[in-house]
């Protein structure tokens, strides 16, 4: 977009920031990113957006919001929990040509799929609060059915959360949300930023994620097994198979030796193509869920 958008006449964030007297609060998981710099290369790390419609959550004074919108987006849709935003994301939106709105509601309350129908949007680009992150990734994992509504995921969240998004078995963060995140699609790790370019600054680095849903055979584990599994392998990752699984109900040494699995492992040993053999396995079980 050019320097003459409606957009780039909006006073700068920092000032609208101190005249309504906002803050982050801890509760809310909010960190807030004034620099546009940096937002424009979020926006963009996101793109090409021309023509596409983009959902937002959590965009606090709108900082996200305005490079989207500067970058090209034919529409924003954010998700924002805190009243105290109204005022300026209204004045945003007023400057918007009609390409921007927000819905005040819980993030993790929110049917995606209907959200997307209504209104068109099939990305997300977020600066996500610290305390919704990682529960909104796997909702948005393990939602059914496959493909799910959106095209791409490119999203802010802790360095942490986003290592264990991308490790690889036998990594000391190799976990539930690798597993769960590699089998449906494929997250990788586009940059990082120090905690500095925050207001307030957090206790750890960031990290922008891509998370490209993947298509999947028509015969796919359903999620809810391996969510199962996962649960169990992870939730005493010290302890070998034997063990570790023996609280999924099921036959678990006859569960290990169909999958072909050593029943010696443990669980960051497996690849996620060993955990979607150990669903397969557990779901001709008949093991009730």
């Amino acid at each position: 977009m050019s320097a003459t958008d409606p957009i780039a006449a909006l006073p700068p964030l920092r000032e609208a920031i101190k005249e309504l007297g906002l803050s982050a609060r801890k509760s809310l998981g909010q960190n807030f990113l004034l620099d546009l710099n940096i937002t424009r290369r979020i926006a963009r790390a996101a793109g090409p957006l021309e023509g596409e419609a983009v959902l937002e959550i959590g965009p606090g004074p709108g900082g996200l919001t305005r490079a989207l919108l500067l970058e090209g987006a034919a529409k924003v849709v954010a998700i924002e929990r805190d009243e105290r935003f109204r005022p300026v994301l209204e004045q945003i939106e007023s400057h918007s040509q009609g390409r921007f709105s927000t819905r005040f509601q819980d993030a993790l309350a929110t049917d995606y799929p209907a959200l997307a129908a209504e209104t068109g949007v099939t990305r997300v680009a977020a600066n996500l609060p610290y305390n919704i992150g990682t529960p909104l990734i796997v909702h948005w994992l393990t939602a059914g059915p496959w493909l799910p509504w959106f095209a791409k995921l490119t999203v802010m969240l802790q360095r942490e959360v986003a290592e264990r998004l991308v490790a690889a078995p036998g990594a000391g963060d190799y976990g539930r949300l690798a597993v769960l995140a590699q089998y449906r699609a494929r997250p990788r790790i586009l940059f990082t930023l120090p905690p500095s370019v925050f207001v307030p600054p957090p206790k750890v680095a960031s990290a922008l994620v891509e998370i490209v849903p993947q298509p999947q055979a028509p015969d796919a584990v359903p999620i809810a097994f391996l969510e199962r599994v996962t649960a169990a392998a992870f939730g005493q990752r010290r302890k070998m198979l034997r063990s570790s699984l023996a609280s999924l109900g099921a036959d678990t040494a006859a569960l290990l030796r169909d999958a072909g699995i050593d029943p010696a492992q443990r669980a960051e040993q497996l690849s996620i193509a060993d955990f979607v053999s150990l669903a397969r396995q557990l779901a001709s079980q008949k093991v009730r869920m």
